[in-house]
Parts: C-alpha cells; sequence; structure tokens
C-alpha cells in the first residue's frame, strides 16, 4: 500500500495514516536455510522449557527428535544467530569492551511498591514462517505493563535506542534494568538513561534470576501468540504484537497480581493486596 514515488505524501506520512511505523517498511526477515530455521525454531521452544540447556544439552535434545546436526552448528544458531545461552553460574570466559561501563544489580532485597520505580528491558529471538525477527520490549517491574517495544532484523542497538525513546514519552522510572548485552551497556543507551536522571542497574554475568520478570513475559508472549499464529511476513507479525499487547496490558488479567490487569494496575486503577 506505500507508494515510495508519491509526489504528494512522503513515505513517513503514508505510514502515520496507515498506522504502520515507517521503520518495518524497511525491515526484511533474517535469512537462513529452512533447515536451520526449523532447528532454531525447536531451540526457541525447548529454551523457554529448559533455559540452563546450554548447546550440547540442546543437541542432544534435536538428535533425539531425529536431526543429524553438530554441537558447532547448534552453538553458532544458539549464540550468534538467536542471542541466547544457557541461563547459569559459568566462568568469565568473555572480555569486555573497554568502552562499555558494567553497572552494579540494584535491584537484590530491593521491595517493589509501585509503578515506574523499576522498569526492564531484553531482546527475543521471533520465528517466522520464512525467516525470523528480533524483538525488544521494556516492561515495568510492578505493574507487568508493557511500557514499550521495536522490532529489528538484526541485533545492532539501534531499535533498543528506539524502544528506550518510546518507553520514556511515556515517564521515567526511579532504576532501569539491562543484561550485559553489547547493546545495553553501549553508552548510547547509558548515556541516554544518566541523562534523564534514570539509575542503571545490570544483571550479574550469568545470573539466571536478575531479570525473571520479562523473561516469564516472552514465555507467555510465544505461547499465546506467537506458536500460535504463526506469522508468515513482518507486517503481520508487527500488526499480531500490537493487538497481543493491546490484550496483555488491558485485557489479561496477570496470576502474579492477584488476576488484576496490568494496565490498571500501572495506572493505579486496581490495587495489589499482597
Amino acid at each position: 500500500m506505500i507508494e515510495p514515488r508519491n509526489p504528494e505524501l512522503s513515505v513517513r506520512r503514508q505510514c502515520e495514516l496507515l498506522g504502520l511505523n515507517r521503520t518495518t517498511l524497511y525491515y526484511t526477515p533474517g535469512q537462513e536455510r529452512a533447515l536451520n530455521l526449523e532447528l532454531m525454531r525447536l531451540i526457541d521452544v525447548q529454551y523457554l522449557k529448559t533455559p540452563f540447556y546450554g548447546y550440547r544439552r540442546m543437541t542432544v535434545c534435536l538428535c533425539e527428535q531425529g536431526y543429524a546436526v553438530n554441537p558447532k552448528r547448534v552453538r553458532r544458531l544458539m549464540h550468534s544467530v538467536m542471542g541466547i545461552q544457557a541461563l547459569y553460574p559459568k566462568p568469565h570466559t568473555t572480555v569486555a569492551n573497554a568502552e562499555h561501563r558494567i553497572y552494579p544489580y540494584l535491584l537484590r532485597s530491593l521491595a517493589i511498591t509501585h509503578p515506574n520505580q523499576v522498569w526492564s528491558t531484553d531482546i527475543t529471538y521471533i520465528p517466522m514462517q520464512r525467516g525470523f525477527m528480533y524483538l525488544v520490549a521494556v516492561i515495568d517491574w510492578y505493574s507487568r505493563y508493557v511500557v514499550a517495544w521495536q522490532l529489528s532484523n538484526s541485533l545492532e542497538g539501534r531499535f533498543c535506542l528506539e524502544a528506550l525513546d518510546q518507553a520514556l514519552s511515556h515517564g521515567c522510572p526511579e532504576i532501569f534494568n539491562t543484561d550485559q548485552g553489547v547493546q545495553f551497556t553501549a553508552k548510547a543507551f547509558t548515556g541516554r538513561l544518566e541523562g534523564a536522571g534514570i539509575r542503571v542497574s545490570m544483571d550479574g554475568r550469568g545470573r539466571a534470576l536478575d531479570n525473571i520478570f520479562i523473561e516469564r513475559f516472552w514465555r507467555s508472549l510465544k505461547y499465546e501468540d506467537i506458536y500460535l499464529r504463526d506469522y508468515a511476513t513482518v507486517p503481520d507479525l508487527e500488526a499480531g504484537l500490537q493487538r497481543y499487547f493491546a490484550f496483555y496490558n488491558h485485557e489479561r488479567p496477570h496470576q502474579s497480581l492477584n488476576y488484576a490487569v496490568p494496565g490498571k494496575v500501572h495506572q493505579g486503577i486496581a490495587t495489589l493486596v499482597c
């Protein structure tokens, strides 16, 4: 429906009229061979069940399902393409970028008592029929409300900054928690937070539970929407995510909120009873 050469309407204006995120116009799903796409879909499902599985155990699982794969391939798909690794304490085997500061974890033993006290963010792999995308989301810890999200076909940090800007346009948390991924340790990202007067918190290396709320959210999203819909195109995926996030935020009772709706808790309409 977009006409790039339209003399009267710019591409930006056409996207606004259609309610389409302009950057989505240029997205193409990540490309891999058909077998690798199938393997990644299986890895993603298994990872949600057993996030402590490394590539060796994941290789065993795939072989038991009849796939003749070696650990080298599974390791590449998990680490380089999907951006995931086993959630368990492990030795420091990589050297951090000297330009990227690692911040302390500020949430240990912290009582979460109100909306906009703590936000956190994470990236997950989204399987599609003929490719894959990456999704970043910002979630409020108290209300489990999804404040902002963005899609990308690469793990470059730009879409994380876009999600951050989108989130900050709705409010400002006291603490913002991330993992130690290069997208979040980059000076552009942490500088944006510090410039807004927000304290930066980062998960400890190999700490599986430091960002547990958003990890649980990924599981809900995939089992309640992504795996059921099996999206074929990026516009379909984005439209589906818009529907799901609206449902999740404003209609879906949340078990950990005593079955209140995240949006009402975030707005202070519903009160949690501990």
